[in-house]
């Protein structure tokens, strides 16, 4: 079912000219609950994975009392509905009393401090998002994501990991991937979800333009040809970030969100060219500050079980609400991807 975001209030760069060559698109993901096949695009859902390459693992330590805190995967899944899934055993395994580390590591489970199987985030094919190419991969046309479902010292957040590919490649799939036990928090589970995307185009957040351009949206004079509401007269520059900038929800490329922090330097840890958004893993799809990019009709369209916060489909939580940004390196997908909450 298609999405479609409703027209800005009004052409912010024919107020502000300066604005229109900082003017880049996005790709609003539109998550909604359903069954993905390894062979869409999705939230949460199976991915089109090799049947012989190997599962990726977090290879962090992973004590037993954090996991044996965690939500247990198979019952925070039958709580909201989701279809069980059955993961990879080894056919050789014999049962057990007490399986040992190595065994447990191998089915997707921790052993003591032992890696843990990564889950699935999104996967993103470019029949859909067909901005989403890969620098130096030709032949690539698929976006997989995944990630740990447990915090680490460094970060508070799932570390992920990406994989491109091309999709025709794919002739076996791995139809029984490895799973963790348990996830650190509900939040750290995506449900599964099919996708609309739609291409908008987006400006710079407030805070990283320059400060002549800053000025000028600060100007409540300069506004006055569009007839704002006068409620953003003392601020006219929120009206920018709420409802002309920076589009919310999961999204593929654009310009990076800020509020948590101010802008920060995000250049490639290999070679310093300065990164690119790829993809935003996104708490809600919008919020009271940017209800006007909601698609009309949109909560009667897909109401969410009570107790659900508004537009939390996907049903992460990250940080108590907040994104999750990953920007990449233009120059190489080779390069190290950056994570980064906002």
């Amino acid at each position: 079912m298609s999405r479609t975001t409703p027209p800005r209030p009004f052409d912010v760069t024919a107020l502000f000219p300066r604005l229109a060559p900082l003017a880049r698109t996005a790709t609003r993901l539109h998550p909604r609950p359903g069954s993905p096949s390894p062979h869409d695009s999705s939230v949460g859902g199976p991915l089109l994975w090799p049947a012989g390459e190997p599962w990726p693992h977090c290879p962090e330590p992973h004590p037993w009392e954090q996991v044996e805190a965690a939500f247990d995967l198979a019952e925070e899944r039958a709580d909201r509905g989701i279809p069980a899934r059955t993961p990879h055993q080894d056919p050789e395994a014999h049962e057990a009393a007490e399986p040992a580390p190595d065994d447990l590591a191998g089915a997707g489970l921790p052993g003591p401090g032992g890696p843990i199987a990564m889950l699935p985030v999104a996967q993103l094919h470019a029949r859909d998002v067909p901005r989403l190419r890969p620098p130096g991969r030709a032949g690539a046309d698929l976006l997989q994501v995944l990630w740990c479902p447990f915090d680490h010292p460094a970060t508070a957040h799932p570390r992920t990991a990406l994989f491109w590919r091309s999709a025709a490649e794919v002739a076996d799939v791995l139809d029984a991937p490895p799973e963790p036990p348990a996830v650190e928090y509900p939040g750290y589970l995506p449900q599964p979800c099919l996708l609309a995307p739609e291409e908008v185009v987006e400006y710079p957040h407030f805070m990283e333009l320059d400060e002549e351009l800053r000025r000028e949206l600060a100007d409540w004079s300069r506004w006055q040809a569009a007839a704002p509401d006068a409620s953003y007269a003392d601020a006219p520059q929120d009206l920018y970030v709420s409802a002309l900038s920076v589009s919310p929800g999961w999204k593929a490329g654009g310009w990076s969100r800020w509020g948590l922090t101010d802008p920060v330097p995000r250049a490639c840890a290999v070679c310093g060219t300065a990164m690119d958004p790829l993809l935003t893993v996104a708490s809600t799809e919008w919020n009271s500050g940017s209800r006007s990019w909601a698609p009309e009709g949109e909560q009667a369209r897909d109401p969410l079980p009570p107790g659900v916060p508004p537009a939390n489909y996907t049903r992460i939580d990250l940080a108590r609400g907040y994104d999750l940004q990953l920007h990449v390196c233009p120059v190489s997908a080779d390069h190290p991807h950056l994570e980064l909450i906002q």
